[in-house]
């Protein structure tokens, strides 16, 4: 475990109390800012409960932090000219030009207005991949698109799909290519393989699977549609999520352009009922789950099994916390104290 005195300090007391009161076995966290400067870094806990202690080169199931790294992607390929944020479904794929969402548009999906629901889990009725995909085909709409947010991960299972037909290329190799080799984020990935130099943080004892996962994606509906998607599936270690934090924190990384990351961040929503840029979550005025302490211009995005990454581009700084708060249940809200506590740590370094 390391860390720096101070800041430091507060944020480790933060983690290990969580650790403590049993929120997850393990943790790894770090602030800094756009320029590479580190404040606090540091991990601690184990990969399971009664495993071996985590040495900060773990894997993290990254879960939903997936969803604004494709959208990174995707905003790569608008600036490119391959796609643009008012290309509607129906004209982008082929196979859901009669679906309830094709006249859903790419900026529509990356806002979650969509009009898709939110959380569905359909693999225990649709356990591959085609009758899954054909279930979010059919899947009608709550409401008419651009009317009203409502976080899907459905609308990013399209976006995935929408993104590969655009290009003719796999979303795995979209996004190695476009965010995680231009950033050096050497060990993301969809479907890490099991090979020397990789350890992973277990998740849930999972009742539909009848174990403990340990690097195989959390999310069920990611798991029956090959681990590659848009919503999910994403794994990498803390390093590499520092790396996409300090770019978003500045002017792109050379990943996008500065006028591109600035539109992608901005608020999108503010006529609608909840705050949101392309693929990035804003800061609710209201129930935001990092708390208020970032300010009214930040904006991240959290994920399921107990990740997160949160920026304030007024400061230029960043904070990631990753935990394994599945483990080995997903019941229980104890992460919500730590991420508001953590924030507010993290905002006074």
């Amino acid at each position: 475990m390391t860390g720096a005195a101070g800041p430091g300090d507060r944020l480790r007391r933060v983690v290990r109390r969580g650790r403590e009161e049993r929120v997850y076995s393990a943790a790894a966290w770090s602030t800094g800012a756009a320029n590479g400067r580190q404040d606090a870094r540091g991990w601690l806990g184990t990969r399971r409960w009664g495993g071996e202690p985590v040495d900060g080169s773990e894997l993290w199931d990254l879960a939903s932090v997936t969803k604004p790294i494709v959208g990174v992607a995707a905003l790569a390929l608008v600036e490119r000219g391959a796609l643009g944020l008012d290309d509607t479904v129906r004209g982008r794929l082929e196979g859901f030009r009669e679906a309830p969402c094709a006249g859903a548009t790419v900026r529509h999906l990356l806002t979650h207005t969509s009009g898709l629901p939110g959380q569905v889990r359909l693999h225990r009725e649709h356990p591959t991949r085609a009758r899954l995909l054909d279930a979010v085909r059919a899947t009608p709409l709550r409401s008419a698109p651009g009317t009203r947010v409502e976080y899907s991960s459905l609308g990013f299972i399209v976006l995935g799909l929408l993104l590969e037909a655009v290009t003719g290329r796999g979303l795995d190799a979209l996004v190695d290519e476009l965010v995680c080799a231009p950033l050096k984020m050497a060990r993301t990935s969809f479907n890490p393989p099991a090979a020397p130099g990789n350890s992973f943080v277990a998740t849930e004892e999972c009742p539909w699977r009848g174990r403990v996962v340990h690097g195989e994606v959390h999310d069920e509906n990611a798991v029956v549609l090959g681990g590659v998607c848009g919503h999910a599936g994403l794994f990498a270690p803390l390093r590499d999520v520092e790396r996409l934090a300090a770019a978003m924190a500045g002017d792109g990384g050379g990943v996008l352009a500065p006028a591109t990351l600035r539109l992608m961040t901005s608020p999108h929503t503010d006529d609608l009922n909840l705050r949101r840029g392309l693929a990035w979550q804003g800061l609710d005025a209201q129930d935001s789950p990092v708390g208020p302490a970032f300010g009214p211009r930040s904006f991240g995005h959290t994920g399921f099994t107990g990740t997160s990454v949160w920026i304030d581009p007024l400061r230029g700084r960043y904070a990631v916390l990753l935990t394994n708060r599945v483990h080995p249940t997903r019941h229980g809200d104890g992460i919500r104290r730590v991420r508001h506590a953590f924030h507010e740590a993290a905002a006074l370094s």
